[in-house]
């Protein structure tokens, strides 16, 4: 079905209760983009979480917090400029036609080194809108429904659990990676790379990064892991490429082995910088790629690397490319999974469905999917009101799960749902 479309975007700016510490920089807030698109009298409600630190780095060292996420907004609102009266058939054709004029546009108003992250980041909320007019120019109601016939291959799952992945950022203390750990989270995202000083010093940050695996690991070894490697607490690592060299990765993995903490670590998620090719083969933790990966080009010359996982991110890289990434990955036995971004609740359970039809990854026994709003945004339990279905099962975890029943299935996870709060502000136009 072709549509023409009209479009109206619309901001809430987050809190985060403490500063969240990743990159080497740390954010304080998080904004929250609301977008509706209106076609043949079908309309669509769409969710984005800016991070301009994730997405673009040097971005958000060149401007103040607040200018980088102005900017980025900047870059949603012209998208949505250029699809006015725009038609398409589906959700990732609208993307391709828009992709390019606003990278461009970003290349012009943040300088030309400008990461195709950020600009898809600016997109992810205009993409998720997309879909749900889709859904509702079609009558879709599962997110089933959605797939298109490339992507079904790769989302033959159908989690009855998934791992929920909290995240430890650079400035958690040791008191809340243990409640973490006394609450039955046992698979963690821990943040790695930090520049204690400021000043660029490597050594300086591996060896703060040596500190932090064996703290996290003194506590976890310490804890009654109800985990999947054999009762032991599972890590995950992100470097979101502040190493420089595979010398001093080997270096880190080295330490590692010596406090007997490498046989816990599941992956190393993004170690150089996107820019670079050096090849992560041979290492002797699973390698995965993130922000490196931005299409399916992007995969595949991550894939002649040695990298064996991607990291899907429909809030940061859309939906539309993370189910081609998911496809290309599925096609050459490449492994997948899902992070949420630090999305609201609502925008969580739009990951959540991607996840949960996700296959483990190899070697594992359930699913696992980053999720940390619940730790970092000062006022999450507000903003679960703001979910249709803010109060089910599925959206808070027990035992470190996030537990999918038949409801959760047959309704999206509250997807479909109207989501009066969100509908408010992008109509009424409130700030």
């Amino acid at each position: 079905m072709r549509m023409t479309l009209d479009g109206a975007a619309a901001v809430e700016r987050e809190l985060l209760a403490a500063p969240l510490g990743f990159k080497g920089a740390y954010l304080t807030e998080l904004w929250q983009t609301v977008v509706r698109l209106r076609a043949g009298g079908a309309e669509g409600i769409g969710l984005g979480v800016q991070s301009v630190l994730w997405s673009d780095e040097r971005v958000f060292a060149a401007y103040s917090e607040l200018h980088g996420n102005t900017l980025m907004h900047q870059l949603t609102r012209h998208a949505l400029q250029l699809a006015g009266g725009l038609t398409f058939r589906t959700p990732p054709e609208l993307l391709d036609e828009l992709f390019a004029p606003v990278y461009a546009y970003g290349r012009k108003v943040a300088g030309e080194a400008l990461k195709p992250t950020f600009a898809l980041s600016a997109l992810a909320a205009i993409d998720h809108a997309a879909w749900m007019l889709h859904a509702a120019a079609t009558g879709a109601r599962t997110f089933d429904a959605l797939l298109p016939e490339e992507a079904k291959p790769a989302l033959q799952g159908r989690q009855r659990a998934l791992a929920c992945m909290p995240l430890i950022s650079y400035g958690m203390s040791e008191d809340a990676i243990a409640a973490l750990l006394r609450q039955g989270h046992y698979t963690y995202k821990i943040k790695l790379g930090h520049d204690p000083d400021q000043d660029g010093d490597r050594d300086k940050m591996l060896a703060w990064d040596m500190r932090r695996l064996a703290a996290v690991h003194r506590l976890a070894t310490a804890s009654a892991g109800n985990g999947e490697l054999d009762g032991r607490i599972a890590y995950y690592l992100d470097a979101n490429g502040r190493y420089d060299s595979r010398d001093r990765l080997l270096r880190l993995f080295e330490y590692a082995d010596r406090i007997g903490a490498l046989g816990h670590i599941v992956l190393f998620e993004e170690p150089f910088p996107a820019e670079r090719f050096d090849s992560v083969a041979g290492l002797p933790v699973r390698m995965a790629a993130d922000e490196s990966v931005a299409s399916v080009q992007s995969l595949l010359d991550r894939i002649d690397l040695g990298y064996t996982v991607v990291a899907l991110m429909p809030t940061a890289k859309t939906m539309s490319v993370s189910l081609r990434i998911a496809a290309a990955a599925h096609a050459r036995g490449v492994d997948a999974y899902c992070s949420d971004m630090t999305a609201n609740p609502l925008l969580a359970d739009w990951c959540k469905n991607l996840a949960a039809r996700l296959q483990p990854l190899s070697g594992s026994a359930e699913g696992a999917m980053e999720s940390n709003g619940a730790q970092f945004y000062l006022h999450w339990e507000r903003m679960r009101g703001y979910h249709p279905r803010g109060d089910a099962p599925w959206t808070a975890t027990g035992n470190g799960r996030f537990v999918l029943d038949e409801a959760f299935y047959e309704t999206g996870g509250g997807i479909f749902d109207r989501a009066a709060h969100y509908e408010e502000v992008v109509n009424g136009g409130r700030k």
